[in-house]
């Protein structure tokens, strides 16, 4: 088996035919829009995804970063698309809430204006207790009964 030392350089050759420039214009405008990786990292990429199937493909750090940045940057949508939502249905519930406290104290304005318009109602007057038993003297409840003989 062929053994390589643990750093291997190798070379390609793109020739000035159509085919080989489009894909060497191609390669050169991935590179630019993805700053973080290299013509060795776009190499080795493609020649996993050629021989090996997809399970045992290793995962470059690079990967990790952009599949990682990616996932953030969806969440962010999602939490700036959560927010607008909650804040959106949040308000239409403090307005709900305002309406309804004006609804209440405009009803409590409406009846304190007809209570004072209206004469006072009559309130029927308490019957007197009973006046508790006094102390009679003796004297004169004998007189007493003697005017009620005559």
């Amino acid at each position: 088996m062929f053994q390589w030392s643990k750093k291997v350089v190798k070379s390609i050759t793109f020739n000035p035919e159509i085919a080989d420039e489009s894909l060497l214009a191609q390669v050169e405008n991935y590179l630019e829009t993805q700053r973080d990786k290299t013509f060795s990292d776009l190499c080795k990429e493609a020649l996993w995804k050629v021989f090996l199937p997809e399970s045992v493909q290793p995962v470059s750090k690079t990967a990790d970063i952009t599949t990682i940045e990616q996932k953030i940057s969806e969440m962010q949508v999602q939490i700036a698309s959560f927010e607008e939502r909650f804040f959106a249905k949040e308000s239409r519930r403090l307005e709900a809430i305002e309406s309804q406290m004006l609804q209440l104290t405009q009803q409590v304005a409406k009846l304190t204006t007809m209570l004072s318009q209206q004469p006072p109602t009559y309130i029927p007057p308490q019957p007197d207790p009973e006046p508790e038993p006094q102390e009679v003297d003796p004297v004169i409840s004998r007189i007493g009964q003697f005017l009620d003989d005559f």
